[in-house]
């Protein structure tokens, strides 16, 4: 959420970055907000003065008292009564006009960085680098599941019978490998300085709407029926929400976390043949990292914390490229965005793993996390990133050390977190 006060003397800028967004839909709600704004600001003003005539007028009752002026004194508490109605109406008025202005202010894009690719959707996000060299080799490469099941590591029918589809029974030495993928992924941050924490697996609907936009919120979240409470879609959710409504002093800045969670989400709409399996699922588990910061800061965490992603996944000999993702795919409170992809060698193409994100002061402007500094206060800039989220890191782990008998070769790095194995048979 972007701050009223730049939009009030920034219109064309905003109107501008609502079109680099291609939400053109969206380019009416600029002038509707400064308007709604204007009233919103002359009716606090009428409500301030009153409240100072009626402060006054409350003195002069007490010292016509006080001089044995009771008439005088009666007389002008006629006025204060007369004030009360007309200051209600006005503090309602004046309440109606803020939640217009702050659900408005919700749906507008926050300012994307000037590096940022210009772009419709997420076709256009444009290749940085690539790490590894991709192999492709002389056997064929089943498919992620088919290698699972060979291994006994899966079971897709009773899932669906239990829980329906978008659901799976991990089994054996892939169930054990999904395990050292999380736990490695939390030592691996840890070493680089990030606090580990397990944080609710809930979350409450203010929470909810502090940290995404209402698009996001409609296409990933499970309410609780009949309580103020959502399934996290990612550990960011409650991770951030830590913060909230808090004032934390400059010193103790960055704040630096590396959280475990499941992850639960709607996945609505269909996603093609390369996405059944365990590739887009309802229910996964998931190593994040979050960063809040000074906002001067910001870029060189965005940095750092996409350059773990692709560390990591190095350290397992899985090859991966960044893309950086331009306008159009941004969700509203990004400033932004780079992906990690990893390559698969069954379908030759590289597919997404993980998502680095730059809010700006988006978040922590909706859920009031502030600095504390010699300057004064300030909103603080928050970050997170994907550090592994195994059903997508299984697919790329399998297909790039499947051996050409059907065992799974397990890199150095996470032989201790397999009690020593090798390979997987």
């Amino acid at each position: 959420m972007i701050d009223i006060k730049f939009l009030r003397e920034n219109p064309d800028a905003v109107r501008e970055n609502i079109k680099k967004k291609f939400q053109d839909h969206k380019l009416p709600l600029v002038d509707e907000v400064i308007e709604l704004d204007a009233q919103a600001r002359k009716t606090q003003q009428e409500a301030d003065n009153l409240r100072a005539e009626r402060n006054k007028l409350s003195k002069q009752i007490g010292a016509l008292m006080g001089q044995g002026r009771k008439e005088e004194a009666e007389e002008v508490k006629k006025q204060v009564n007369a004030q009360a109605k007309t200051l209600e109406e006005l503090a309602e008025r004046e309440k109606e006009l803020g939640e217009k202005v702050a659900k408005i202010m919700m749906t507008i894009p926050n300012i994307i960085d000037p590096s940022v690719p210009i772009g419709r959707n997420d076709e256009e996000n444009v290749e940085i680098q690539k790490y590894g060299d991709p192999v492709v080799p002389d056997f064929e490469i089943p498919y992620h599941t088919d290698i699972m099941e060979k291994l006994n590591g899966i079971d897709l029918d009773s899932a669906r019978k239990v829980a329906g589809n978008g659901f799976y029974y991990l089994m054996g030495d892939i169930a054990r490998l999904h395990s050292a993928v999380i736990s490695y992924a939390r030592d691996f941050m840890i070493d680089r300085g990030f606090t580990y924490c397990v944080p609710p697996f809930m979350i409450r609907s203010n929470v909810v709407t502090g940290v995404m936009s209402f698009d996001e919120m409609d296409a990933m979240m499970y309410k609780i029926e009949g309580e103020d409470l959502y399934l996290i879609g990612t550990s960011e959710h409650s991770m951030i929400g830590k913060f909230i409504d808090t004032i934390i002093p400059e010193a103790d800045l960055p704040k630096t976390l590396t959280s475990y969670s499941p992850c639960f989400r709607k996945e609505k709409g269909a996603h093609g043949l390369e996405e059944r399996g365990v590739y887009r699922i309802h229910q996964f588990e998931k190593q994040e990292m979050i960063v809040v910061c000074r906002p001067e800061e910001s870029p060189m965490w965005f940095d750092k914390l996409w350059q773990n992603t692709v560390d990591l996944f190095r350290s397992l000999d899985i090859p991966v490229r960044t893309l950086e993702c331009c306008s159009g795919d941004l969700a509203d409170l990004k400033v932004k965005s780079i992906d990690v992809e990893a390559w698969s060698p069954r379908q030759k193409k590289y597919f997404e793993v993980g998502s680095c994100s730059n809010l700006g002061d988006a978040q922590a402007r909706r859920l009031k996390i502030r600095v504390n500094a010699e300057k004064g206060k300030y909103f603080a800039h928050t970050l997170n990133n994907t550090v592994v989220a195994p059903p997508r890191m299984l697919i790329a782990f399998l297909e790039n050390n499947l051996q050409e008998d059907g065992s799974v070769r397990i890199p150095k790095a996470l032989q201790p977190y397999m009690g020593g194995k090798t390979e997987i048979r």
